[in-house]
């Protein structure tokens, strides 16, 4: 019987599981202020190389870093009656300037320091960088404009939970203004695609990517497309999006240009972005009842060296070993960067620092004794597969020119493995055989604790057939979420409907 690290498994409370591997690996923390968290080194290192790798691939797609005030006037938000009416309710606003005693040992917003207009502590940037585009944008000539910010953003959540849905988090949001809808949709998909691509080769995270719904959409959009992952209790999350705008937010912003003819037209916008709630799917794709699994491309530290310290004087020997041992790794690559190796020489039992890399899913954790030194050894634990068949860690002695040798491909091979656990998976548990609503209701029954998804044939309605449609689900807390790319085409008749099917759709619990 293995005991593992955590206090609670998966199996007994998932919810309870991931609050204790965020904390249990020391990601992040409560603030003080309801729905924000304080990001720990390893938990805000994590975003750190996700914000790396991704802003390289944003920066090859042309896109050129800026950045907006976090304050927006509601008056821009006014111009777009969906927009604003889609994030009313999670907006915080800003209404006075001033603080002043309250007469009660307090302190009270002063009435004469009353803005003149409210602000909007940022929910999403459309507005504000789209009245910035209707200055920039004067001629075809000035067309693509192509940027990109990362940055904080508030939506006040009522229902809050670390990293998947916090009321301020952080993100990267990019946006776009083009001559033609063809183009501009093409960008669209481009965007989708290097989510796509960011979370299956650098997150090692399977995703489906496809449009959402109408229903679905992002508020003013005219097509919203998603990746969506499945975590390990079953439910989808919403890794990503990419939006088509068309011309609704330059006609209400005045987003207008002179054409080759010499006539005035609306530019078609994008926007996409991603934030801190990847970091939540992560741990909820590859996290295990001992902590959290890290990918090897997205690890703060990929390799961490123990050294089994005594606090006496052959501690010394030890300590240069094991320093040489980071140096040879450090010169080494894996995934085409240098290896990122710690030497943890903290004044704790190995043991006990053994454990807390497992709990935070350093991939590779080495092990180094005084035997390990005479030998010219080392203890190599991998973090993909932590216990042998009989149960015991699985800790391999390996010489230390060996262990040198196969280190950059070790990492590889543990990004490739978890991969391939997650994806297999995913494909297990996307069902196709669910015939009716009634076999829909029972497939998602409570007592199924970890059920998947539902992939059904549907004919795309639309107004108050959708409707119908979203409300049945929302009874069993259940939404659609995107149609497949790379779903078979559509071969029989709509599952809620009756009507020929044109597509097909994912049904799921969601986060």
């Amino acid at each position: 019987m293995i005991k593992h690290a955590l206090p609670v498994t998966r199996e007994a409370d998932f919810a309870a599981w991931y609050q204790a591997v965020i904390a249990e690996a020391d990601m992040a923390e409560d603030s003080g202020v309801r729905g924000c968290m304080v990001m720990r080194p390893w938990g805000y290192g994590i975003w750190e190389r996700i914000q790396r790798l991704l802003d390289d691939r944003i920066r090859a797609n042309g896109y050129d870093n800026t950045y907006f005030p976090l304050f927006i006037p509601l008056s821009y938000f006014e111009k777009e009656a969906e927009h604003v009416e889609g994030f009313a309710k999670e907006m915080a606003v800003v209404t006075h300037h001033r603080l002043i005693p309250d007469g009660k040992g307090g302190l009270m917003p002063d009435p004469a320091a009353k803005l003149e207009e409210p602000l909007i502590v940022r929910p999403t940037s459309e507005t504000v960088i789209g009245a910035a585009f209707s200055r920039w944008v004067q001629s075809w000539r000035d067309l693509p404009v192509q940027i990109n910010q990362w940055a904080n953003v508030v939506r006040w959540e009522m229902r809050t939970r670390m990293f998947l849905r916090t009321a301020e988090f952080l993100w990267q949001e990019g946006h776009a203004a083009y001559a033609s809808a063809e183009q501009a949709k093409a960008e669209t998909m481009k965007g989708l695609e290097l989510y796509r691509d960011f979370a299956e080769t650098c997150c090692a995270m399977p995703v489906v990517a496809g449009e959402k719904p109408e229903n679905e959409r992002f508020p003013g959009a005219e097509e919203t497309w998603s990746i969506e992952a499945m975590m390990q209790d079953g439910k989808a999350l919403q890794a990503g999006t990419s939006h088509f705008l068309g011309t609704h937010f330059a006609e209400a912003q005045n987003i207008r240009f002179q054409n080759k003819e010499g006539v005035f037209e609306p530019a078609n916008t994008i926007s996409w972005g991603m934030s801190t709630r990847m970091i939540g799917g992560i741990i909820m794709t590859h996290g295990d009842d001992d902590g959290l699994r890290v990918p090897p491309r997205i690890a703060p530290w990929q390799v961490v060296i123990v050294p089994m310290l005594r606090d006496a004087p052959e501690d010394e020997p030890l300590i240069d070993y094991c320093r040489e041992l980071q140096g040879q790794l450090s010169a080494l690559t894996a995934f085409g960067e240098p290896l990122r190796v710690q030497l943890d020489l903290k004044p704790a039992k190995a043991a006990a620092k053994r454990w807390s890399w497992v709990k935070k899913g350093a991939p590779i954790v080495v092990e180094v004794g005084g035997r390990d030194m005479a030998g010219a050894n080392v203890s190599v634990i991998r973090r993909d597969r932590l216990y042998r068949e009989d149960g015991k860690l699985d800790s391999a002695v390996l010489s230390r020119s060996a262990f040198v040798d196969e280190a950059g491909g070790m990492l590889e091979s543990i990004q490739t493995a978890l991969h391939a656990e997650a994806k297999a998976r995913l494909d297990a548990n996307i069902h196709r055989d669910v015939a009716d609503f009634a076999a829909l209701e029972t497939f998602f029954a409570e007592s199924a604790k970890f059920p998947g998804w539902v992939e059904v044939q549907w004919s795309k309605p639309t107004g108050p057939a959708l409707e119908q449609v979203e409300a049945r689900l929302k009874a069993l807390k259940l939404t659609l979420r995107n149609t497949p790319q790379d779903a078979a085409p559509a071969d029989g008749a709509c599952f809620f409907t009756g009507a020929p099917a044109v597509e097909r759709v994912l049904i799921a619990r969601a986060y």
